[in-house]
């Protein structure tokens, strides 16, 4: 059986982009006229995902809305003839079979993907990190879907992140194998010190789980950050079972970032179907006078 179901933890308080994020979720922050998490819902579509669990906080509920009918503009968009926008907004409520569940505290990631359990049960499943827009004409979960089928052991999305940055990232012991994969031997989560440091090599942004990662996750004691870390019960994973790390093809944009969500918008607009023309257009003229 492959992969049919994802998870989408989106219940983080957005610090670092304060403060637009006091009032709007940084998932909710459009790229030209679609928010990010549309994106990673999108992306999920589009590798064969069937059941989206979104997992939210209480003050993100417009992100249900967004994925929501909306009877009255719907209404309105049809009684005045723009079936091209009312055509948009039902692909919007169509895209997915998408459930939320509130992660009351924010107590990590791993705290987060072990509130998912009854939606998950015994299946493997996908998580789709929700500060992590990845562009790429074949989506990124995709590919590790595809690496879970082949290998039935859990498949970590990876990337290579520059040496100064490596203490805000996990860190992983890595075997070539063939092609984009690698073999992950251990991991470690934010590594303090430089011999704690066993490659440039993190996980970033995506990863598939088998349904073993529950009882892990329960027995994992809170680690970095006073969280429960899910790379600390992936470690686990790695040394029992085994896990298989994918150099996935695309660019990652971290929507938790001022930085990154000025990079992922700039992406989106120059090749966005309306606007990327004239747009590339302004952004040349614009480079002339930096």
């Amino acid at each position: 059986m492959g992969v049919r179901k994802a998870i989408i933890p989106a219940a983080g308080l957005g610090t670092r982009v304060l403060p637009a994020s006091k009032a709007i979720p940084k998932e909710m922050l459009p790229l030209v006229d679609k928010p990010a998490i549309q994106y990673i819902v999108e992306e999920a579509v589009h590798a064969g995902i069937e059941d989206i669990l979104i997992i939210t906080n209480r003050n993100k509920t417009v992100m249900e809305d967004h994925f929501d009918c909306s009877p009255e503009l719907e209404q309105q968009l049809a009684a005045t003839g723009k079936l091209d926008k009312l055509e948009i907004v039902n692909n919007v409520s169509n895209l997915a079979d998408i459930t939320y569940m509130r992660q009351k505290e924010t107590l990590g990631l791993g705290h987060a993907v072990l509130c998912a359990r009854p939606f998950a049960g015994n299946e493997p499943f996908a998580v789709l990190y929700g500060d992590d827009v990845i562009v790429r004409k074949s989506p990124a979960i995709g590919q590790l879907c595809k690496a879970y089928d082949a290998y039935h052991m859990g498949i970590a999305g990876i990337k290579q992140v520059p040496e100064q940055n490596i203490n805000k990232y996990s860190s992983l012991a890595v075997e070539p194998m063939h092609d984009r994969l690698f073999k992950i031997t251990d991991m470690v989560e934010k590594p303090q010190t430089p011999d704690e440091v066993l490659s440039l090599y993190s996980i970033l942004g995506r990863c598939v789980l088998p349904p073993e990662i529950f009882d892990i996750l329960e027995k994992t004691p809170f680690g970095a950050d006073g969280e429960l870390q899910l790379t600390d019960a992936m470690r686990t994973l790695t040394r029992t079972k085994g896990m298989v790390g994918v150099d996935y093809e695309g660019v990652r944009y971290d929507m938790g970032s001022k930085l990154g969500i000025m990079k992922a918008a700039v992406e989106a607009a120059l090749v966005h179907d309306e606007i990327g023309a004239e747009f590339r257009i302004y952004v040349k003229q614009l480079a002339e006078t930096l």
